[in-house]
């Protein structure tokens, strides 16, 4: 039977390894939205950006060099935009009322049509990949025996 694990790579990263796949995947996938299809983010969704997109050299960098430095300085970053995508999640839902939307009259909605891409709301997709980098990030590290 074959190890599934690459060459150089332990069973002990692949939270790590998934995490930063799903960062990459979740930047890509914004930068593609804004830049490509043109669609300009909600002042909700910039903020999370601002916590996404450093995750992607912070945790690339950190199963490169194998230094365990990844909880340590992502897992605030995934935290804080876990908490910011919960609001949007719950504007996007209508749990939260009108009155404390951060969106401006002439800008992007929060909750708007806008907010759909291939059927699924963004905000959904964002706390789906915050929440998945959280806890791939606070799973602990090896085997416990």
């Amino acid at each position: 039977m074959t190890n599934a694990v690459p060459q150089g790579l332990s069973r002990d990263d692949l939270p790590l390894t998934a995490a930063f796949l799903i960062a990459l995947a979740a930047t890509l996938g914004a930068l593609f939205i804004g830049e490509v299809m043109g669609q300009m983010p909600c002042t909700l969704c910039w903020y999370q950006r601002i916590a996404m997109f450093p995750l992607v050299p912070i945790l690339g960098l950190s199963l490169w060099r194998g230094d365990g430095m990844a909880r340590l300085y992502g897992l605030p970053l995934a935290l804080a935009g876990l908490a910011l995508v919960a609001w949007h999640s719950g504007l996007y839902a209508g749990i939260l009322p009108a009155p404390i939307v951060p969106c401006t009259e002439s800008g992007p909605s929060c909750s708007g049509p806008a907010q759909i891409i291939l059927g699924l709301p963004i905000p959904y997709m964002s706390f789906v990949a915050f929440a998945v980098i959280c806890v791939c990030l606070i799973l602990p590290k090896g085997n416990r025996t």
